[in-house]
């Protein structure tokens, strides 16, 4: 069905060319999968990238976890969420994608070490193994009127060398947050296999309705947890890439990837000092953004989600949270085929699910960011063209 990509490969050669050529032809697009909130019309407060320009900043202060001011900041936005986090187990990073890459080499050896990561899920995590060559397994996300992690997938994708268990809450892009029953089955597994959990919170910020339990005081005491963070989601910067780790577990097991992560960062020293010192301003004056944001993601859901109970042939599919939503389509035609043909015909763009290793045909993502009306009249698009099909 899929025969403009190589077998196993999740990458949508055909729709990237085709949309390629129509983001070439200058025509305007409408576009349902961004992902970046200062291109939608939210509105950010005046100054708030002033920090970045403290004249502190033309001092080197190389520290292997970052500055403490900054690491106590983080901290502090923890505890905005009610999760106590120390200070002296947060680990700065770039970004995210760094924050896993040194995590990949504390916890894996090359070509001999596996990692579980879920499915769907975005296929970042494909190149962040590759790049540090640790062998990608997959395990399955069940949907059973929401999202769940089933134990027997887990257990199947699990082998004598897996180091690492990926979670992602809420999950990109199917917006589901791990419950108290699966983050126990996940962590004990973790703690009685010598692995540790990789709990991914980028998008914690942002449910559709009640805010969710901390996945943390969930998991069992005795499994070794990494959970990762960063401007890009908190205050909707993804041009300031600042990311951290906050260590939990047992403290014997903290104490020892400490000191291993600490040489890790001390080679590296790639969080520049400017964003470090503006850090403690931009989590605090970004509160408007982060509330500004929420209010978008919660009317564009909620738009969607009246459009759909107006058609039969398409189901949308239970979030928690997060920026995305998923929508199954009748399978009358391949996800590639339609998503060609809103390009094409429709100037409007979207996600086929085999981008994120959905199992099957037919599901559509779509981005809640947009301007809330370009996004109801390109929903509604969408609607009228899958259900005429």
């Amino acid at each position: 069905m899929y025969s403009s990509r190589v077998p196993g490969d999740r990458r949508p050669n055909a729709f990237a060319r085709a949309l390629a050529r129509a983001r070439a032809d200058r025509a305007p697009l409408l576009d349902l999968t961004t992902s970046n909130p200062t291109q939608v019309g939210i509105r950010y407060p005046a100054g708030l990238l002033e920090p970045l320009a403290d004249p502190a900043g033309l001092v080197h202060r190389p520290e292997p976890f970052g500055l403490r001011e900054t690491r106590e900041a983080v901290a502090r936005d923890y505890a905005r969420r009610r999760v106590t986090v120390d200070a002296a187990r947060v680990v700065l990073t770039a970004s995210t994608s760094e924050a896993y890459s040194f995590l990949f080499k504390l916890l894996c050896d090359p070509g001999q070490s596996d990692a579980l990561t879920p499915a769907p899920s975005y296929p970042l995590f494909d190149h962040l193994t590759r790049l540090d060559g640790v062998r990608q397994r997959t395990y399955r996300l069940t949907y059973h009127g929401h999202w769940c992690t089933d134990p027997a997938e887990l257990d199947d994708a699990w082998t004598s060398a897996t180091r690492a268990a990926l979670v992602v809450s809420p999950n990109n892009p199917t917006g589901s947050a791990i419950r108290e029953d699966e983050a126990r089955e996940v962590s004990g597994r973790c703690a009685s296999r010598g692995a540790a959990l990789i709990l991914d919170e980028v998008f914690c910020d942002y449910p559709f309705e009640h805010p969710w339990p901390n996945p943390a005081t969930l998991t069992d005491p005795a499994c070794l947890v990494f959970r990762l963070g960063g401007l890009s989601k908190t205050v909707g910067l993804p041009q300031i890439k600042l990311g951290w780790i906050a260590v939990d577990g047992p403290a014997a097991l903290v104490r020892d990837v400490l000191e291993r992560l600490e040489w890790i960062c001390d080679t590296y020293l790639s969080v520049s000092t400017p964003v470090q010192l503006a850090a403690p301003r931009l989590l605090a004056d970004g509160a408007p953004v982060r509330s500004a944001i929420l209010e978008r993601i919660r009317l564009n859901y909620a738009t969607l989600r009246r459009l759909v109970s107006d058609v039969d042939s398409v189901d949308l599919l239970h979030g928690d949270g997060g920026w995305s939503a998923v929508l199954r389509v009748p399978a009358t035609t391949s996800e590639e085929q339609l998503v060609l043909a809103l390009l094409d015909e429709d100037r409007i763009v979207v996600h086929p699910g085999f981008f994120f290793d959905f199992p099957h045909d037919a599901f559509v993502i779509v981005s809640l960011l947009p301007e809330p009306r370009e996004f109801a009249r390109g929903v509604a698009r969408v609607l009228e063209r899958v259900d005429a099909a």
